[in-house]
This record gives C-alpha cells, structure tokens and sequence, in this order.
C-alpha cells in the first residue's frame, strides 16, 4: 500500500501563507469598511493570520470562509471598543483615506462601498449592520453565507440589509461621475489657493457642509460648518494655502488633494457633489490619518513564500 507522505511543517506553513496571501486583499477591504481605519484594519489581518497559523487547517472546508469570518467576527469586536472611544474624539471625526491608486483592490469589488463619504454614513449603522451591508454590497456574500458569519438566521440578515440600505439611502445623494467631480474639485482648489471667494460659492450647493477632523488641533474647525458663504470664506482662508503645493491622489475609489508645504503633508481634503454643487467638503488634518494616508500609497502584497509580519 502507498502512503502519501505528510507535509513538513515547513511546506505546511508555506501553503498556510500562500492561502493567505491569496485572500488578504479582501480581508483588509472587509475590515477597512467595517472600522474606517486603515491602521486598525492592518490590525485586524495581523490577529487573522496569528489565528489561521495557529489553526488546525486540515480541517477547514473553506480558507475563504474561515478567514473571512475571522475577520468580521474581529472587526465588529474593534467597532464596538472605537464607537466608545469616539465619543471623546474632538470635532468631527472622519475615516481615514486610503490610496487606492497605489492599491485598486482595495475598492475592487465596488467601488463606492469605499468612498470616504459612504464610510463615514455608514458609522451610523451598528457594527453587526455594518458587517451585514459591506458583506453584502461591497463583497456580494450570500445571505446564507453572512447568516453563518455573523450567527444570525438568514431572514434576520435580511432583514438587517435591508433596514441598512433604507437608512443610507435616506442620508446619500446621487453624485456626479467621476469626470464632473475631478472638475468641481480642480475649480475648488484653484478657486480657494487664490482666495476668490464669489467662485467658490458659485461652486457650493445651498446647504453645503464642511467637516474637519483634527481631534482638538488649533486652528481646525470643531464643529461642521454649514452654508455657502461661510463654508466659502472657511476654504480660502489664506493661512492654509500660503506657499502650499495641492497634489491630486486617487482616494477611496475618487480624486482627493494632499495639500503640501516645504515638502510635508499637511491636509487631505475632499468633497462629494451632486447636481446641484458640492455639498460636502471633507478636510483631514489628524497627523496620524494623514500618515496612514502616506502609508497606504506603498502597501503593497506579500511576497510569495513570506511570512506576514503585520504589514
């Protein structure tokens, strides 16, 4: 009789990492969607892999199943924990951007499923109807699939989906394609660096918002600051855009600008428009989301054959 020999322990963990770098793409978009952060979804995937070295692999019907739910499972224990830090978060608090020119998988699935504004209506959803509409809209997971993840019946999911798409749909817009939002934000930019405060109006929607995420810094802005004129002169206040230097990055799946002076990064900004303007202006002053903005430009896969060590 023939026995196939049993792998080392060294080609098991190679094939343990190869399956993981398969996946990993999509465990960092599902745990970015749920959090908002690109730092704790790194975090997230790191705890996944340490789970799936350690688990008893020959047993495991579905890698992309098991790691999937791990990752959720995770995520939404994250959610819950940063819900209650948030609340002493001072002013507005935003996600934090990622490259996804220099990483396009990241929103590979759907793309707006990753678009800054979505992510940031989608902290009004609970974690557990959270996980439920980025597995299902951004990710196209079954029903039954999320039922077994998230230990819930297939009906609840439902359910859960359902009341999640009501609720975001009431708080969005429809928005312009990417060509007329490229434009709107290229004349907002150049309306605001040379302080022409009639163009930038022209440029807003009527009841235009601008949020900016600083968490207490001096000189941000720790409320929203609502209407055209005053969203108007906020934008072309000359302190920010002396000497600076506007650089145009793929965002989120959108276009975005990294304002820089003597060579640092200073702010991230964006908008949203619709037909009728742009009606909300997103400014991300917070050093550490502006470094893990820089730092998702060059995230890139593991090697094949090496060991994940928290990239």
């Amino acid at each position: 009789m023939c026995v196939e020999p049993s792998p080392t322990p060294l080609e098991d963990l190679d094939e343990a990492v190869a399956v993981f770098v398969r996946h990993r793409r999509r465990l960092f978009g599902i745990a970015y969607r749920m959090l908002g952060s690109a730092v704790e979804a790194e975090d997230v995937v790191q705890e996944v892999w340490l789970r799936w070295q350690k688990t008893d692999r020959s047993v495991v019907v579905s890698p992309v199943a098991f790691l999937s739910s791990a990752t959720t499972r995770l995520a939404i224990n994250v959610a819950q924990s940063a819900r209650v830090r948030r609340e002493t978060y001072v002013g507005p608090w935003l996600p934090e951007p990622v490259d996804t020119g220099a990483d396009p998988e990241v929103g590979a699935q759907r793309a707006e499923a990753v678009e800054l504004a979505l992510l940031l209506v989608l902290e009004k959803l609970n974690p557990v109807e959270r996980a439920a509409y980025v597995l299902r809209e951004a990710f196209d997971y079954a029903y039954a699939e999320i039922a077994e993840i998230l230990e819930l019946s297939v009906v609840n999911v439902r359910k859960v989906v359902s009341r999640a798409r009501r609720h975001l749909t009431d708080e969005r817009r429809q928005n312009v394609d990417a060509a007329e939002h490229r434009r709107l934000l290229n004349a907002f930019v150049s309306a605001a660096r040379t302080g022409d405060v009639a163009s930038l109006e022209a440029l807003l929607a009527p009841d235009v918002v601008s949020l900016s995420d600083g968490n207490g810094m001096r000189g941000c802005a720790r409320v929203p600051v609502r209407g055209r004129a005053r969203v108007a002169r906020l934008s072309a206040y000359r302190q920010l855009w002396r000497e600076s230097v506007p650089e145009l990055v793929d965002a989120n799946g959108s276009t975005g600008v990294v304002i820089h002076r003597d060579g640092e990064a200073l702010v991230f900004m964006t908008a949203t428009a619709s037909k009728h303007g742009i009606h909300q202006v997103l400014w991300v002053f917070a050093p550490s989301k502006i470094a893990a903005f820089l730092d998702s430009r060059s995230r890139s896969a593991f090697l094949p054959g090496a060991v994940p060590d928290g990239v």
